[in-house]
């Protein structure tokens, strides 16, 4: 198996970035009505603020994650992974990095959302071990908020 990645995003990743959010969440526009908000955010903003995670592979970038620190959780704003190498893993990898980054960061909560329409990205984030606290309407997108409680280490 290849020797696989995760590293903080650089500005030359941005253009492969903004493929890649668009390849994986381009299925979901008929489906939404619309873009779903991913593919509107500003990932120059985001690299430059250092929100942006990359998973590296022989291939190339093959997806990212949006992680944002908040008082008192680590929210997953975005996870991506291009259609091509969705199957192998690799979001998984991402979530598991998020959990580790959230623990080495002090925090014991991770939350994130998705669009309700989604309907198979809910059933992975239950699979491992998300759970549903609310749904509501924001930004004009029906969302469904999830959070997953981490253990703390050495405590």
């Amino acid at each position: 198996m290849s020797k696989i990645t995760i590293r903080p995003a650089v500005s030359a990743d941005v253009l492969k970035i903004q493929n890649i959010v668009k390849d994986a969440y381009s299925v979901y526009i008929e489906r939404i009505g619309r873009e779903p908000a991913p593919m509107t955010d500003d990932y120059t903003v985001h690299v430059k603020a250092k929100r942006v995670w990359v998973l590296d592979t022989a291939e190339g970038l093959a997806g990212l994650m949006v992680l944002r620190m908040e008082a008192d959780h680590l929210l997953v704003s975005n996870v991506a992974v291009e259609r091509g190498s969705q199957g192998k893993g690799f979001g998984r990898r991402l979530l598991d990095f998020a959990d580790e980054f959230a623990t080495q960061n002090g925090k014991s909560e991770l939350r994130l959302y998705t669009n309700e329409l989604m309907r198979e990205n809910l059933a992975i984030y239950q699979k491992l071990g998300w759970e549903e606290y609310r749904r509501a309407e924001q930004d004009g997108f029906r969302r469904v908020f999830m959070c997953k409680k981490l253990r703390r280490s050495g405590g």
